[in-house]
């Protein structure tokens, strides 16, 4: 009983927000898809159940009393809170297509999100992707990005958020060079070595390297002969011979496949849980946005997956 008069309170507001924007009964059951009289009933049941009169009525329109003037306004706010409702569950519905904005850091994109894209579109021929990578940190909101994955904590109160699968950080080195100069077997035997490390763009500071010693993660900043600002031309520096440097595993993993890099100080690498995925409020229902982030999670298990086996 209590769902019923509910039920009927709302219809009540919808009708009378109708009424009173279209100034009769007729236009706002023509509107609605119903009949004047059901219009014109469920106004006056409202009415009864508030105590006041809303309209003064004549044999051609219709008027707001005062107390219908105030509380049109909140009316109309319902009508509207129902009608993107009801969008939003057509657009759910619909087939994803249209352009989808990808923002990433430059390694997620290149090594995880862009070898993605051709099975995403297989499914989704009907989406356009534009695939946008940099590690500066840009307004997503601002720029018309639909979805973002970056790597670090950020905090933005407009921004939806989901963890993606972990990955791992550990040290890599060339057989090459650790056949010249030896194997460390802790992170303190790196002093003496040759050490390769990252500048991020976005801040200016370089790596702090993390190992897993005991219950404890220690950061080190090893002097290094080679800084670079690209996870990217760390691994290929360390291909060549440069010496030891950290990387996460899913972009050493094409170069350990292929015998150009080996792990190194394995025992002691870090798990890091610290890879999202962003996008607006604005986006959630939108199809294309949904169909993403759904094999978004897929790609990543099976990408770190894949890495943490090599």
């Amino acid at each position: 009983m209590k769902e019923q008069v509910a039920f009927e309170r709302l219809t009540g507001l919808i009708a009378f927000a109708r009424a009173g924007s279209m100034g009769s009964y007729s236009a706002a059951a023509r509107s609605l898809s119903i009949s004047p009289s059901a219009v014109s009933k469920s106004v006056q049941r409202l009415e009864q159940r508030l105590g006041i009169l809303l309209f003064t009525r004549t044999t051609r329109s219709l008027t707001l009393t005062p107390e219908g003037r105030e509380l049109h306004d909140r009316a109309l706010k319902l009508l509207r809170d129902v009608e993107e409702i009801e969008q939003a569950a057509l657009t759910a519905r619909a087939e994803p297509s249209g352009t989808l904005r990808i923002a990433a850091s430059l390694p997620i994109g290149m090594h995880v999100i862009a070898p993605a894209l051709p099975n995403f579109r297989k499914l989704y021929p009907k989406v356009t992707i534009d695939l946008r990578l940099s590690d500066q940190i840009i307004d997503i909101v601002e720029q018309g990005i639909d979805i973002a994955v970056r790597i670090g904590d950020l905090a933005d109160s407009r921004l939806l958020l989901r963890r993606l699968a972990p990955h791992r950080l550990c040290a890599f080195a060339s057989p090459a060079y650790l056949a010249a100069r030896g194997i460390p077997m802790h992170p303190d035997e790196l002093e003496g070595h040759d050490t390769v490390n990252l500048r991020y763009q976005s801040t200016g500071q370089v790596f702090r390297w993390p190992f897993r010693i005991g219950e404890r993660v220690v950061e080190i900043v090893p002097p290094s002969g080679v800084i670079v600002d690209a996870s990217d031309a760390v691994v290929a520096t360390l291909a060549a011979g440069g010496g030891i440097g950290i990387s996460a595993g899913f972009i050493a993993s094409p170069y350990v496949a292929r015998g150009e890099l080996v792990p190194v100080l394995s025992e002691f690498a870090v798990e890091r849980h610290n890879i999202t995925a962003l996008w607006p409020e604005s986006r959630r229902t939108n199809p294309a946005v949904r169909a993403f982030l759904a094999r978004l999670q897929e790609i990543f298990q099976e990408r770190m997956s894949a890495a943490d086996g090599s």
